[in-house]
């Protein structure tokens, strides 16, 4: 390592010489002396405490990052690397793709996040946000950076879905309107809470008619260019349920109807009038829409009968882990904190329980004919507070004085007084 000092024809400069881990020499060149013995120290210091960069890597280009960083990841299901790929190419390279990477500040990322809320939905921003922190994490796992410019970023902050509840009948008027090609899509998903693509790729050989089971084993979700592929469930969530033999005699009439029998397994069940397998965005756009727009569910999704399924599954009592393991989530918590609704129904049962525990069921507290009736607890708390003096259980006192001949004796102004919480603690 050294420092040189030579003349330009816009002056004296100085060239810092480095030798990298590999032992190749790199030069930095500075105006003045003093921020070449600042740049010469940071490097030593840095190599001594294991996080020295590449200067030359940080100046690689975001275009050129990205480009790597799509190839990285043999894992990727052609699904994701097509949205991946098209987030990039719309979204982030003309944005950044000609900075350097090591020039990237989050405030420069705040400024691309402030852009994309302009025009785009909070939801399309934290998607196009993410595909952006991959990008950084990428960088620093590749030795550009020292930390990832995708820090204390400020995101909006999107609206709730209105999640649409189907009822049974609601449910059979929307399979009619789908019509019997597709129709038994529409129970697949809410009966057994299978995804489209897994709908999609249904094979008949995954229907066990004897032994009244349904195997989720591929899904047919959107490739490269749109091409439809087959792969593997999402998150691998491949599952045998069981399935009720009213759905099972619906999947058997829709296979007779096809003239097809159990020796084709690896036939599609359900398929376009082509026997192509189905594209989604030309399925959603000729049938499903039209369809809900038919059965009076306009704005229904797809993915609104899978939330259908797991809230009647948790309404219901069944343990959170058949309902976690039926709608093939990795985690409970995303089947209680996302699919799973409240319903108005467990509402008024959580209300009415509440009541029954803590003030008592009105059944218990009703007077038979030769009692005289008695104030139930809450009544008894409601005279405790009002009436200081006489029973309390709400008859008058000896004086045969009630609150209101009392006048303003009783807590001075307090006979104008509202109900409040001490009622309830009384009562408790």
């Amino acid at each position: 390592m050294s420092i040189t000092k030579r003349q330009t024809k816009n002056g004296w400069v100085y060239d810092v010489r480095l030798r990298d881990a590999a032992g190749r020499v790199y030069t930095r060149t500075f105006r003045t002396k003093k921020e070449a013995d600042r740049f010469e120290s940071t490097e030593k210091a840095d190599r001594a405490r294991g996080v020295w960069i590449d200067p030359r890597r940080a100046s690689d280009k975001v275009a050129d990052v990205v480009a790597e960083w799509l190839e990285s990841n043999p894992r990727k299901k052609g699904s994701s690397l097509a949205r991946d790929k098209s987030i990039v190419k719309v979204h982030i390279l003309p944005l950044l793709g000609k900075c350097p990477i090591g020039d990237v500040t989050p405030a420069d990322v705040q400024r691309v996040v402030n852009t994309w809320s302009t025009r785009l939905g909070a939801r399309s921003v934290r998607r196009h946000y993410a595909v952006l922190s991959a990008i950084m994490t990428f960088a620093l796992d590749t030795d550009r950076i020292v930390r990832s410019p995708c820090r204390r970023i400020r995101l909006p902050e999107p609206e709730p879905v209105r999640q649409m509840a189907v009822t049974p009948e609601q449910l059979h008027g929307l399979a009619d309107a789908v019509g019997a090609d597709t129709g038994g899509m529409v129970y697949l998903a809410a009966v057994l809470g299978l995804r489209w693509g897994e709908c999609a790729g249904l094979r008949v050989g995954a229907i066990d008619f004897l032994n009244r089971t349904v195997t989720v084993e591929s899904q047919l979700t959107r490739g490269l260019k749109g091409r439809m592929v087959t792969g593997s469930p999402k998150w691998n969530s491949t599952r045998t349920m069981a399935a009720p033999e009213v759905l099972l005699e619906q999947l058997a009439t829709h296979l007779r109807r096809r003239g097809m029998t159990g020796a084709e397994g690896d036939s599609l069940v359900f398929c376009a009038p082509d026997g192509q397998p189905l594209h989604y965005s030309n399925w959603r756009r000729r049938i499903w829409v039209p369809a809900c727009q038919s059965a009076g569910l306009d704005g229904l999704q797809f993915k609104m009968l899978r939330t259908a399924n797991a809230t009647v599954m948790v309404a219901m009592a069944i343990d959170v882990k058949t309902v976690q393991t039926r709608v093939g989530h990795r985690r409970a918590t995303t089947t209680l904190d996302i699919y799973a609704q409240p319903t108005a129904a467990a509402d008024r049962g959580a209300a009415e329980a509440l009541g029954n525990h803590f003030l008592g069921s009105p059944e218990a507290e009703e007077p038979s004919e030769s009692t005289p009736a008695s104030p139930s607890r809450a009544t008894r708390a409601m005279n405790a507070r009002w009436m200081p003096s006489g029973d309390p259980n709400g008859h008058p006192g000896e004086t045969g004085e009630t609150a209101s001949d009392q006048g303003d004796d009783v807590g001075g102004a307090s006979k104008n007084r509202t109900c409040d919480l001490s009622i309830i603690s009384a009562a408790l």
